[in-house]
């Protein structure tokens, strides 16, 4: 009887232990190859550093524009937005205003020329206050911006930076921003020197 009985019914049972454990052994392998798939997959795309810790590209590029807006993106433009709108290096050799185009000698304060009649300071803000620190008093304080709408400096403004650093990355990234159709030239700003600079200068060149 012992014997008989496990035989009849453990027929069965071996059957249907079967049916069921491997599909969830398969399972489990397919699901384990799906994640290091994926893995290796958002590895490949991302490429800089951070790997396995944001797996979705898109979560890592809102950490990178999110530290370079001080966290506070929403107030001012996104890199990414300031280069979907800049012209491309050959795109800037088709405007007359790159022509002759120098960045001229690096210092905190940025020339932008070449601005439409519409572009309030609040543009110019929202663009360069990228640069800016803003938790920083002395930052704060240094960010200027003087934008002229009348007579013959019409269409320029003078942004003054934190320091070289912002202004030449302002500089970069920003020139051949189109805003309201019309791209700006960024350069750096020329201070103001004494003559006898001025003059050695000329005796330089």
């Amino acid at each position: 009887d012992v014997f008989e009985q496990p035989q009849h019914v453990g027929h069965k049972k071996i059957e249907f232990h079967i049916s069921t454990e491997i599909p969830a052994v398969l399972q489990i392998n397919s699901e384990k190859e799906e994640k290091s798939d994926l893995y290796a997959a958002t590895e490949e795309i991302n490429n800089t550093g951070f790997g396995r810790i944001f797996p979705a590209p898109c979560s890592n590029d809102k950490m990178e524009t999110e530290e370079e807006d001080d966290e506070i993106p929403s107030e001012f433009i996104s890199r990414k937005d300031l280069e979907k709108n800049r012209l491309s290096r050959e795109e800037m050799e088709k405007y007359s205003v790159f022509k002759n185009y120098e960045p001229g000698d690096p210092n905190c304060r940025i020339y932008v020329k070449n601005l439409a009649k519409q572009v309030q300071e609040k543009d110019l803000k929202f663009i360069f206050g990228r640069y800016v620190d803003f938790q920083s008093e002395v930052e704060r304080n240094m960010f200027d911006i003087r934008l002229m709408k009348e007579g013959r400096m019409k269409g320029q403004a003078f942004i003054g930076l934190p320091n070289e650093k912002a202004a030449a990355k302002a500089l970069k990234e920003a020139n051949g921003y189109v805003l309201y159709e019309k791209p700006m030239v960024v350069q750096f700003a020329r201070s103001a020197r004494p003559k006898q600079d001025a003059d050695e200068g000329k005796r330089k060149k």
